[in-house]
This record gives C-alpha cells, sequence and structure tokens, in this order.
C-alpha cells in the first residue's frame, strides 16, 4: 500500500528546508546543490514545493543569483536553528551522553589571534577531543563577518570596533598599545617621562594594510593631536611588521599581544594616547553553537556565556568607520 501523500511530503520537510536553507546561505541554487550533493534541478524542486505549502515566494531571482525576499528571510531565521540542529544531531546526543567523540569544528580568525592567542587553548582542546576535526580559517575583514554569515565558521575570534547588527561580540582579553622599535633606535634609549607623539613624528612607521583598524586609529590618534606622522611601508602580518623594524626600516604601532619577548626590540608603552584592544568571541546572533563550538569557547573563556545570557555588551571605541569588519 502506497504512503499518504501529506505523510510523504512531512517526510520530505527537512530536505526542502535544508535545501532552502543552504541556497539562502550561498546566494545560489546551484552551489546549493553542489554543497547538497544533489543536482540543481532538485534543490530547485524542493524550494518550490516549500514556497507552494507557504503560498509565498522565498527568493527573488535574478539571473544565475538568488536573494531572500522579507518573507525568505523570515523562513531563513526560523529554519536555521532546526536545520542546524538536525544535522549535529549525533554530536549534540553525544555530549549529552557524555562523549564528544566526532565532529568538526571551523573557527575564522586573524593571524595574530591564531599565532599568539589561541594555540594553548588549541593544543588542550585537540588532546581532550582528538576526534573532533579542527580548521582554523586565516581570514580578517569582511571575510571574517562573511564565514560567519554564511555558516562556513561557527564562530571567530578576534578584535572588532564597529559591531554590525546581526553579529554579537564580547571581549574577553585586553591588550596593551606599544611602540616597537630595533634595539639601536634613538627612540629605544630610556626616559623618565611617557614618549610623546611629537617624538614619534619624524621616523617612518610600519603599518598593515589601510583596511584594518589599526591604521584608522594610528590616523586618528595622531590628527586629534595635530601632530603629523609619515608611513615608511605597508605590510600585512605582525611577524612581518617586526622582522622589518628589527631591521631597522622603520618602528610601528601595535598591540603587544603580538610579543612574545624573544624579538630583537624595543617596546615603549603607549596607552596614554591608544585605547587598549580587546579581543574575543565573535558570533552570528541566533547562530546555533554545536556542543565542540561550546566547549572550546568554554575552554578559551570560561565565563563567556555567562555574560552571553546577562546580555553585558563592550564600551564602543569612537573610531572613524570604514565598514564593520574583524580585525587581526
Amino acid at each position: 500500500m502506497s504512503q499518504h501523500p501529506a505523510v510523504y511530503y512531512k517526510q520530505n520537510r527537512l530536505k526542502q528546508l535544508r535545501a532552502f536553507i543552504y541556497a539562502a546561505q550561498s546566494g545560489s541554487i546551484t552551489k546549493a546543490a553542489e554543497r547538497l550533493f544533489l543536482s540543481q534541478p532538485s534543490v530547485s524542486l524542493q524550494v518550490q514545493a516549500l514556497e507552494r505549502e507557504l503560498g509565498t515566494i522565498l527568493f527573488e531571482r535574478r539571473g544565475p543569483n538568488i536573494q531572500l525576499t522579507p518573507e525568505g528571510k523570515v523562513l531563513y531565521e526560523l529554519g536555521l536553528p532546526l536545520v542546524q540542529g538536525m544535522d549535529s544531531l549525533p554530536e549534540t546526543f553525544a555530549a549529552h551522553c557524555g562523549r564528544l567523540e566526532q565532529g568538526e569544528l571551523n573557527i575564522a580568525a586573524g593571524e595574530s589571534t591564531i599565532l599568539y592567542l589561541l594555540p594553548e587553548v588549541t593544543r588542550r582542546f585537540a588532546e581532550e577531543y582528538p576526534g573532533i576535526s579542527l580548521k582554523l580559517h586565516n581570514v580578517t575583514g569582511r571575510d571574517g563577518l562573511a564565514m560567519l554569515r554564511a555558516d562556513e565558521a561557527d564562530f571567530a575570534v578576534g578584535s572588532m570596533l564597529d559591531v554590525p547588527e546581526d553579529i554579537t561580540y564580547f571581549p574577553s582579553f585586553t591588550f596593551s598599545p606599544v611602540l616597537i622599535t630595533a634595539l639601536d633606535h634613538p627612540l629605544a634609549r630610556p626616559r623618565k617621562k611617557p614618549i610623546t607623539l611629537k617624538e614619534i613624528s619624524p621616523h617612518g612607521l610600519i603599518l598593515p594594510p589601510r583596511h584594518l583598524s589599526t591604521w584608522r586609529i594610528v590616523d586618528l590618534v595622531f590628527q586629534q593631536h595635530k601632530v603629523a606622522y609619515q608611513v615608511a611601508l605597508e605590510a600585512g602580518g605582525w611577524e612581518v611588521i617586526k622582522t622589518y623594524v628589527e631591521l631597522g626600516l622603520g618602528v610601528s604601532i601595535v598591540t603587544d599581544i603580538c610579543l612574545t619577548g624573544k624579538e630583537k626590540l624595543a617596546s615603549i608603552k603607549l596607552d596614554h594616547y591608544f585605547p587598549r584592544r580587546g579581543y574575543g568571541v565573535v558570533l552570528r546572533k541566533g547562530k546555533f553553537l554545536s556542543p565542540q563550538a561550546k566547549r572550546f569557547i568554554d575552554m578559551m573563556d570560561p565565563e563567556f556565556f555567562q555574560r552571553l545570557a546577562r546580555g553585558d555588551r563592550p564600551e564602543p571605541l569612537t573610531i572613524p568607520s570604514a565598514g564593520s569588519q574583524l580585525d587581526e
């Protein structure tokens, strides 16, 4: 005896909802089909069936690309936790039974965070949960936020100044701004008073790329104090910057998260001019966190979920905006 059509349809609703969610995340039916290992027509039919049942249009179709309608956005917010919950059911069940033996964890972070902040917690996590596939994605700027919004990363770790409405950010660690110079640099001489911007002004600065917030902060502080500055070199990554400062090609203003004490550099405090930088967990609002994601965050910041429940918010810094982004 054949199955009743309504019963059969309901059994396939999760497949249709998953097809819709994947299409919404990728902005493409074809890309969703690739992720689901299905044909493009199959995914299209599943989305169309969902539209027929709900009596609405979920996507605006513009050639090969698609965009959520207002109704589609509502369904995406409702359906995403359901699909994520079902997809992570084995790991969640194992965690509730006291086991966390399999699964995958994707973390987006900038180079400085990966190099200086995450190694110890990553080591402990890998030792405790060897069956979890751990992937650290070295991304900054808009790419990091794009991964969060597309659910290609479970969460991000880094520093943020401008926090978008769809993102939750809780800094867990703070670091101080410092001027670094070669050991034989004139500015490295012992001094009784704090260094001034006017003393730094004649010396060329080595700074990260302009699109990252460090450049904006440096520019803002020098402008506020009406002191000119010059950039000798633009270089990506704190390790690169430290190397060129050691060579005497310029000085730099960095966050002391990147200093290990092994560098051949002089470090001079600048917290009388520049704000301390916070680093912490960055989440897409409404994100369903897998058990492995929760465990990693708990290892890194045991009080994170308490602060999340309280709705604590970091104090914003007044920095000229160049668009919300995840930094270093």
